[in-house]
């Protein structure tokens, strides 16, 4: 199982391809918060509705300051079709090969219906303007996690 990220650790670096093939890279955001979340699969009911709540509130979190990256397994043409289906704005980036799962702690061994199964963990990371790691959240839950982070942050 990957280590899990504790606050105060530096955010690994990453670039990853977003949905239109555009690299994007955790060092384009220095300067400015970011919230770095981690799912499953795009186009999935769970997947969905978190989607859908950050970019619900994108406009609220980017004026406190905070950029948003949600980070997949898939590969970029499935997330700009879950992009343009559900009319999302946040920045969608695949991560094919988990590397960038993997490193944040968000890859692993998991229970799935009462079963043990090795998968992304659904995970938030908030990451401060110098790079580190403000606020490691794992195992979070699609529905109504957003707003806990709006609260959490005092937003």
């Amino acid at each position: 199982m990957s280590e899990r990220l504790q606050p105060g650790d530096t955010a690994p670096a990453f670039t990853l391809p977003d949905a239109d093939g555009n690299d994007v890279s955790l060092g384009d955001h220095k300067g400015r918060k970011v919230i770095v979340y981690f799912y499953p699969a795009a186009m999935t009911p769970g997947c969905t509705k978190q989607a859908c709540d950050f970019t619900d509130n994108l406009d609220l979190l980017a004026g406190a300051g905070y950029d948003v990256i949600g980070v997949s397994p898939d590969k970029p043409e499935k997330l700009a079709k879950f992009r343009d289906k559900e009319n999302l704005r946040v920045t969608l980036v695949g991560d094919p090969e988990k590397a960038v799962l993997g490193s944040y702690g968000a890859f692993g061994e998991k229970t799935m219906y009462g079963k043990t199964v090795t998968g992304v963990i659904r995970s938030t990371i908030i990451v401060d303007e110098d790079g580190k790691v403000e606020q490691a959240l794992y195992n979070v839950r699609a529905t109504g996690h957003v707003a806990k982070i709006i609260k959490d942050l005092g937003l």
